[in-house]
């Protein structure tokens, strides 16, 4: 049977024509999809918890202190002492012997933290207690879920660990050049969580702390 000859202008194809087309087409669709599942990784709950030397850096954490430091007013410059004259004592009486003069403290969180810090740790310290206080059964897994849902990531957990009926654990918070840290103990009622006073630089090291 005669067959007749394709209109001119018209081109057939052969299958071993099309494989190799379909092939890169393929292939460009699966780059697509490869650059595309990137791209909606960078910014996600996983990268929140990365950081380097073992320091969270995530977006959503350093959000999370900016937004309790804001509500702590500007800090102000210290009171200079007073400079008028100081009230003589009434006529006839002496300082008592025994009198003990205060001694300003030379280290710890009240003389090594700036105003901010010291504001911010107070807010955490009241977040943190209030969502462990009716904890029943704290157990390291419950305090770090807990810890992890108020904004906390594991990069800058440390030192979680269960000792008898309470979990020890502390948190760096250092941010903008400060040094906070907390030094918590969940124990239900008798939830308790203190400043402490991080290194200046470099990881987190819990026996470095001051409290």
């Amino acid at each position: 049977m005669r067959r007749n000859a394709a209109p001119a202008g018209t081109a057939t194809r052969s299958p071993h024509h099309l494989r190799p087309m379909l092939a890169m087409a393929t292939l460009a669709a699966l780059t697509l999809t490869a650059c595309g599942t990137e791209e909606t990784g960078v910014g996600g709950p996983q990268s929140d918890r990365a950081g380097t030397n073992g320091v969270g850096t995530g977006a959503a954490f350093t959000e999370m202190l900016d937004k309790v430091a804001r509500q702590c007013p500007p800090s102000a410059p210290p009171e200079a002492p007073p400079t008028g004259p100081t009230r003589p004592m009434p006529s006839g009486e002496t300082p008592p012997s025994d009198a003990v003069e205060p001694i300003a403290p030379t280290a710890g969180p009240e003389v090594e933290l700036n105003a901010r810090d010291w504001c911010a740790g107070n807010l955490h310290e009241e977040r943190i207690a209030q969502a462990l206080w009716n904890l029943e059964d704290p157990t390291p897994t419950k305090v770090r879920a807990i810890l992890n849902d108020l904004g906390y990531i594991d990069g800058r957990i440390h030192g979680l660990e269960q000792s008898g009926t309470a979990t020890r654990f502390l948190l760096d918070l250092r941010d903008q050049g400060g040094r906070l840290c907390l030094d918590g103990s969940a124990a239900g009622e008798e939830t308790v969580v203190d400043k402490c006073v991080a290194p200046a630089t470099g990881p987190f090291q819990a026996e470095d702390r001051k409290v």
